[in-house]
């Protein structure tokens, strides 16, 4: 019988272990790794015990600890699928051109996303974007999601008064975005499970849900419909904190309501500052060209520091959106000065004094790779004049920190092999290294894609969670290529396929 989605295996028959901090004496030699109730029970060389019930054959293929993304949106993700790509557009004048050219959504609007202005010549404008697209409401989300370009029936249809550029930054594009993403269940659902099998062909078996929204009601229905492919734990945002805790939720718990025990609750999550990319990061120096610009601080440290002493007083963890090194600062200070627990979220401009504060307040960095690769020529021009260390990864870690890898999908794709490629290799599609000295090994990068991170790494020894993935190659000694583009014969969650090619 050949082991299909949906089973439950009692042998991983010819398999290879790989992975960091492993006590287990078989090396590269072939094993079986016997299964039961959602664990992992025995690992003895190839055939040396019996081969009793359902063999998943692994044909030498590597096994792994299941992977997970620690930063993602997931409704935004999943509906990114059915919105204009815009990721190549050169200049505003040619996204314009692609979304007036688009078919509007069944709701009667345009929408794309993945633009980077910063890198175009020419500025956006309003007569720019309502020439090509005309009276059909028409949306563009930048790559980082900080900022949102509309045209002049978009901001009618959205009570904007229209202006001269159409373009709305933080809180204002964070509002667009919401009410673009609170699509109907029956639609947005579909996608949701899409994605999350998408994420299981990648060896995925978690990840930490940011949407912004109240969390718990979407992932106790999705429970009820049958979504079992993936553990998630999902933020809540300050607008619902104080119902949080009014109803008793605490990090670690099971959603209530929920189907099983796969979604459970996660952390507070507070947005403190701007992006790189709409140049809102709050930086210590100022930004070329712009003598008054520092970027913003959109969450004061008295208000951060109520938030999460609130939230740590009900069980609550925290994580901290800070990109700018003036934004990490006050991060950090508000975590000294609380004793919350929990992360710092992006940490992409660290002042160097600040970066051993992150292991000495049990501060995780949850950091997404893919960013540093996706954002080197403009951080060399944007932040050319920061003295703080950018996407300060081998620093972190030689420092102590704990790294957890994500994607802040749809900022990046949801992979978290292009992610350990980019913080191993810094480097894609042929080019040279970018700050080289920012590498961290490949077992810090596979630790850093698992549940605790790479302080914590994930093992596989009896007792532990069968949540596993079999890979074609050993991720410790992949290249650059065979790391990005890593095939995933089978994803286990629990000891249940949640994939198999």
């Amino acid at each position: 019988m050949t082991a299909a989605r949906g089973d439950a295996p009692d042998v991983i028959a010819n398999a290879r272990l790989t992975g960091s901090d492993r006590s287990d004496p078989f090396g590269t030699d072939a094993v079986d790794v016997h299964l039961a109730e959602g664990l992992v029970v025995d690992i003895a060389p190839a055939g040396a015990l019996p081969r009793r019930g359902l063999v998943l054959d692994a044909d030498g293929g590597w096994v792994i600890p299941g992977l997970w993304d620690h930063h993602v949106h997931t409704v935004q993700w999943a509906l990114s699928t059915q919105r204009v790509a815009l990721g190549e557009a050169t200049s505003a004048a040619h996204a314009a051109a692609l979304m007036g050219a688009a078919r509007p959504l069944s709701d009667g609007r345009r929408v794309g996303g993945g633009f980077r202005d910063a890198f175009w010549a020419d500025t956006p404008d309003l007569a720019t974007l309502d020439s090509a697209t005309g009276d059909v409401p028409t949306y563009l989300i930048n790559a980082d999601v900080h900022s949102v370009w509309l045209n002049s029936a978009a901001l009618r249809r959205e009570g904007f008064e229209p202006d001269g550029t159409g373009m709305l930054r933080e809180e204002p594009a964070f509002e667009i975005s919401r009410r673009l993403n609170a699509v109907d269940a029956t639609a947005s659902d579909p996608l949701v499970a899409q994605m999350a099998q998408d994420a299981a062909a990648r060896g995925v078996v978690g990840l930490i849900d940011l949407d912004m929204a109240w969390n718990e009601d979407a992932w106790v229905r999705r429970t009820a419909a049958g979504f079992d492919a993936l553990r998630v734990s999902f933020g809540i945002y300050p607008d619902w904190l104080d119902r949080a805790i009014a109803q008793g939720l605490q990090t670690g718990d099971v959603a209530r309501g929920a189907v099983g025990d796969l979604v459970r609750v996660g952390a507070l999550k507070v947005i403190t500052d701007g992006s790189l990319g709409t140049r809102t990061a709050a930086c210590s120096h100022a930004y070329p060209g712009d003598p008054h610009n520092h970027g913003l601080i959109t969450v004061d440290l008295a208000t951060l520091v109520d938030l999460m002493s609130r939230a740590t007083a009900a069980g609550i963890a925290s994580a901290i959106h800070a990109i700018g090194d003036v934004a990490n600062s006050h991060a950090l200070d508000a975590f000294a000065a609380t004793g919350a627990w929990g992360t710092i979220e992006h940490a992409q401009l660290v002042a160097h004094a600040d970066i051993p504060r992150f292991a000495r307040l049990g501060v995780g960095a949850s950091v997404q790779p893919e960013h540093a690769i996706d954002d080197r020529d403009l951080t060399d021009i944007v932040w050319a004049g920061q003295t703080a260390q950018p996407y300060p990864l081998r620093a972190l870690a030689d420092s102590g920190a704990n790294l957890l890898f994500g994607s802040d999908a749809p900022v990046s794709p949801l992979d978290p092999w292009a992610a350990m490629a980019a913080a191993v290799f810094r480097t894609r599609d042929g080019r040279d290294p970018w700050q080289p000295q920012q590498r961290v090994d490949a077992a810090t990068a596979l630790a850093a894609s698992t549940a605790g991170g790479s302080a914590v790494p994930a093992r596989l020894d009896p007792g532990d969670a069968a949540d596993l993935a079999i890979c074609e190659h050993d991720p410790l000694t992949a290249d650059e290529a065979a790391l990005r583009g890593m095939r995933v014969a089978a994803t286990l969650l629990g000891g249940r396929l949640t994939h198999r090619a």
